[in-house]
């Protein structure tokens, strides 16, 4: 697949049009039927991104769920991983995040200077990207794997600054995270904060678990939503979210 994916956010960036990707949790896959039907409706109500990954893989299926989704779609199949281990070659981009809200030297950098040759033999395209944890009033996994303190949800200077850092450290994506299972998504409050700060692409995902969370979070500034557990919750979601990222670039167009 040729690497434009960068190239597409930083366009719709510019535009104001929203990208919606869904999360894929390899260890939450046991039945390959279930996901095929997924990758279906995704497909159908123009998903524009998969993400596979998670803070904490057990299994040894990744390579299979990207075939699924390759064998299925044509969509752009993007690495979202806990680990250097989690680098599969066969996706077609990765998510190269330093977790630059915490104070862990092994996910600032560590883990990436062990991932680095790895990728730069691959045909991946690789997306830097700043990944900053906000408290969801609850412990999430990536909270406890990473070893880290998100940053307190009403502390909204705090991230403006910290991605404002990524940004002029040459990152060129902001992926802020309440973490999978988190019990409140990010408010709009601090998606705005964000957003108003820096001219990159932003990523807002956890805890968005309603199509009026969703709706909430895009009007705020969100530039692209990922939705993972939400969706194995309630299959529908996609389906609604698909339908009002659609709506909100329909909007777009008639002006």
């Amino acid at each position: 697949m040729t690497k434009h994916i960068l190239e597409t956010l930083q366009q719709r960036r510019l535009s104001n049009r929203k990208s919606f990707a869904v999360l894929i949790d390899p260890d939450k896959i046991s039945d390959t039927g279930s996901l095929v039907k997924l990758i279906n409706i995704a497909v159908e109500n123009k998903v524009d991104f998969f993400l596979v990954g998670g803070s904490l893989l057990t299994g040894s299926n990744m390579r299979q769920i990207i075939q699924l989704i390759k064998d299925h779609s044509q969509l752009p199949v993007i690495l979202f991983p806990g680990s250097n281990l989690h680098v599969d070659v066969t996706a077609d981009a990765i998510l190269f995040l330093s977790l630059i809200s915490g104070r862990n030297p092994e996910l600032l950098i560590g883990q990436q200077v062990i991932a680095a040759p790895i990728v730069k033999r691959s045909n991946l395209e690789v997306l830097a990207t700043g990944y900053i944890l906000i408290n969801a009033d609850n412990q999430t996994t990536v909270s406890y794997m990473s070893n880290t303190v998100p940053i307190p949800a009403d502390k909204y200077s705090v991230a403006v600054c910290t991605a404002m850092a990524g940004e002029m450290l040459g990152l060129k994506l902001i992926y802020m995270d309440a973490g999978s299972g988190a019990k409140f998504p990010i408010s709009p409050k601090m998606i705005a904060a964000v957003r108003k700060s820096i001219d990159i692409p932003l990523i807002v995902g956890g805890g968005i678990d309603s199509v009026t969370k969703a709706i909430a979070s895009l009007k705020a500034g969100a530039d692209m939503l990922v939705i993972g557990n939400g969706i194995e919750k309630n299959p529908n979601l996609l389906i609604e979210v698909s339908d009002a990222v659609n709506s909100l670039n329909q909007t777009l167009d008639i002006h």
